[in-house]
């Protein structure tokens, strides 16, 4: 338990070094859970038949990667980033991964930020495609809880979004200070638990749109709830009451709009015909 409990002094966040360009760990966490979610929704796609060819799954990957992308930088810069009216005025500072001429990276990414740029650019590709909008939705919401335990261990092993201060056992050394490995209780909250409901409750599903409305109910609960142990952002804190984060307020808002749209959704009787509906 002490070494787990010190294992920041013995990991490197930087897996490998290429000239000036430090690759780390989270960057290939990032892939993988890209990855992950692409073969997760083959894997859906062909076991419950999905009208969808792999062409056409592979295209709107590459339309929702760039939109999570510029989402969820922009979003940071919107939710959390200190110096808004910065980036705003320069806005070819937003993307700029070097720093006085040295490569940092590019810090600072918003997943409700990531969640705005995902729907924008499923609307787009579905109608450029003339496909289903909740069809691909809920397809997502199959596959992408799978892929986000990687983003979450990427972000332990970036030590970064780190816990509060704790006293428990299987709490982790950050500076000094013993934490709760929050990262990794997001892991199993907002990826593990929610895929594996998906997984038994999906062939349930009674009317597109269902899948992704209710995975925004539960994420926004299982987020919700592990921002209690997680440390706020330090430059934000606590935002309402002297408890609530910011990100406990979007999650609150993705749970009502989780509810809204799923009561709309089946009052306005979009049932899911034999004909199309997975097995």
């Amino acid at each position: 338990m002490e070494f787990w409990q010190h294992i920041y002094e013995h990991f490197d966040p930087i897996a490998l070094t290429l000239g000036p360009i430090k690759i780390h760990w989270y960057g290939i966490m990032y892939v993988l859970a890209l990855v992950t979610a692409l073969y997760a929704a083959k894997w859906y796609v062909k076991r419950d038949r999905y009208p969808i060819d792999d062409e056409t799954l592979e295209k709107y990957f590459i339309y929702v990667e760039i939109g999570v992308i510029l989402g969820a930088r922009l979003g940071y810069i919107l939710f959390y980033d200190p110096h808004t009216s910065y980036y705003l005025t320069h806005p070819w500072q937003i993307f700029n991964p070097f720093q006085g001429g040295t490569f940092t990276g590019i810090a600072g990414m918003s997943y409700h930020g990531a969640v705005i740029g995902f729907i924008l650019a499923t609307l787009l590709f579905v109608r450029k495609t003339k496909t289903s909008f909740w069809m691909w939705m809920d397809l997502v919401a199959l596959s992408v809880p799978v892929g986000y335990v990687f983003g979450r261990v990427g972000n332990f092993l970036n030590q970064e979004l780190v816990g509060r201060v704790t006293d428990v056992p299987w709490g982790i050394y950050v500076h000094h200070t013993l934490r709760h490995p929050s990262q990794l209780y997001e892991a199993l909250l907002e990826g593990v638990a929610i895929a594996l409901f998906f997984f038994f409750y999906r062939k349930k599903r009674r009317f597109e749109g269902e899948l992704i409305t209710l995975y925004a109910i539960l994420y926004g609960l299982a987020r919700f709830v592990a921002e209690f142990w997680r440390q706020p952002d330090i430059q934000v804190g606590f935002v309402c009451c002297g408890w609530m984060t910011m990100g406990q307020i979007l999650s609150f808002l993705m749970i009502v709009g989780g509810i809204v749209i799923y009561l709309y959704l089946y009052l306005s009787g979009k049932a899911i015909s034999s004909s199309r509906a997975p097995r």
